[in-house]
């Protein structure tokens, strides 16, 4: 790890606002993952924790990891200040014009595939492979990639976005110190392309960092089915929490309630 940890802390800041949405602070940046501030966004309504706070949306950098609306959700993306750098996968601005608006209207848009890298303010964003349908749903075609990120200043931070597992990952993603992985849905339902409980676990074996967040899961549902499989809503974060300490004891896992903040602990 790069940083020393003091008091066994990574030198390193994570909050969960919900769902994918996260801000990490290091070095003194910023930078916020793919910010859904909607108490509804579709069929789709907020059914845990508060929408974040306007100072959510302060931000160095912004970090989009595909297409999908509950992951690049254009009125979150314009409550961004004028200056903003937002990192989307290459080709958006052509499946969602309204990136291009928002980049007229000050924003600093940046397109990137995996492999890419930019600083941003001292801080190193790496763009790395994610195996999920990027594609602009319901319909589109599949321009852009969908992508994870690796924030790496005093500590290397990876961001899965949505991911399934596959061959190489580790390679792929490289040494981190703290690992953001979904562990669920906003449905009863996981399809292709997506970890639950048990593949996250799995992932964080092969990652091997210090330190974990569960995200992605007890946030939206679709309105009408809170009877429907509840306990994919409810479950995946303490069912991640016990596979992880069979599956990867050396990780420190935290699992945070919307808008907790924490500065990840190293396993002893």
């Amino acid at each position: 790890m790069r940083g020393t940890p003091e008091e066994g802390r990574l030198p390193v800041e994570v909050t969960w606002w919900g769902h994918a949405t996260c801000t990490v602070e290091d070095s003194g940046v910023r930078v916020l993952t793919d910010p859904l501030f909607a108490r509804r966004l579709a069929h789709l309504r907020r059914r845990r924790g508060a929408p974040p706070p306007p100072e959510a949306a302060v931000a160095e950098a912004v970090l989009v990891s595909h297409l999908h609306s509950d992951h690049l959700h254009l009125p979150s993306l314009a409550r961004l200040a004028p200056g903003t750098r937002l990192v989307v996968p290459r080709g958006a601005p052509d499946a969602v014009p309204g990136l291009r608006r928002l980049a007229a209207r000050g924003l600093r848009l940046t397109e990137v595939e995996a492999g890419d890298a930019l600083v941003v303010e001292g801080v190193t964003v790496r763009a790395v492979p994610a195996l999920h349908d990027g594609r602009r749903l319901p319909v589109g075609r599949h321009r852009s990639p969908a992508l994870g990120y690796v924030v790496e200043g005093e500590a290397r931070t990876y961001f899965a976005g949505d991911t399934g597992l596959f061959d190489g990952m580790a390679e792929a993603v490289g040494p981190v110190d703290v690992a953001l992985l979904p562990v669920g849905g906003w449905g009863p339902y996981l399809g292709h392309g997506h970890l639950d409980a048990g593949r996250a676990a799995q992932a964080l074996a092969e990652l091997a960092p210090a330190a974990a967040v569960p995200v992605h899961y007890g946030t939206y549902w679709p309105i009408g089915l809170d009877g429907v499989r509840p306990h994919e809503f409810h479950a995946p974060g303490d069912e991640f929490v016990r596979k992880a300490a069979r599956l990867a004891p050396k990780v420190a896992v935290h699992r945070l309630g919307h808008g907790e903040r924490v500065r990840p602990e190293v396993a002893r």
